[in-house]
């Protein structure tokens, strides 16, 4: 597999460090610009957060989520080149004790997952519809956590799904970032609402 330098880790310890990209087509990496975004409204959750980065692509959420503090990330992931590569980018950043690289289809279930986790990132292919990532996932989302889905502006978010309402919305360009809580902790999140980056 050959791969390319085009990501960076944006913020925190490992500020700067690049990352490798994936050198074969299909696979959409989460822009710098758009993490930015992700991360300046989940920065007051990251210290000592558990984070599942799923559809992890080249792991540079999760591994944006390191830099900034999280305590552990697991990365799902079902295609074996991209678990590769995210192999390769957590060796090369030196955070692989703070992390689990799992090969998973989270559209076949059950989860592999013996934990819940504090923050939740979906990245399924935009050509998907986020409600069947969403309901997935949903049970492994802690009482009090945060869940985020990158998909494309075509394809809207559900405003309420599995127990989860969606508390916010970015959009930037054709991606659109929406954020879901659980009802019992909508007071703990992101203030509410539509902006556009």
């Amino acid at each position: 597999m050959t791969a390319r330098t085009g990501l960076r880790v944006i913020a925190g310890s490992l500020k700067g460090r690049r990352l490798e990209t994936p050198a074969w087509e299909g696979l959409r990496p989460t822009s710098d610009r758009l993490r930015e975004t992700l991360f300046n409204i989940l920065s007051p959750r990251i210290s000592g957060a558990h984070v599942l980065d799923a559809f992890a692509g080249t792991g540079a959420v999760g591994i944006e989520a390191l830099s900034r503090g999280a305590r552990q990330v697991t990365f799902a992931e079902r295609d074996r080149r991209a678990i590769d590569l995210i192999t390769a980018n957590v060796a090369h950043c030196g955070v692989a004790e703070g992390c689990a690289i799992i090969r998973v289809d989270l559209g076949r279930g059950p989860l592999p997952f013996d934990t819940v986790f504090d923050l939740i990132f979906l990245d399924p292919p935009y050509e998907t519809n986020p409600s069947g990532a969403l309901a997935i996932v949903e049970p492994v989302l802690a009482p009090d956590g945060l869940l985020a889905i990158e998909h494309a502006r075509r394809q809207s978010g559900p405003g309420e799904i599995a127990g989860l309402t969606r508390v916010r919305e970015v959009v930037s360009g054709d991606s659109v970032l929406s954020f879901y809580a659980r009802v019992s902790s909508i007071a703990a999140t992101p203030a509410t609402g539509h902006s556009r980056d």
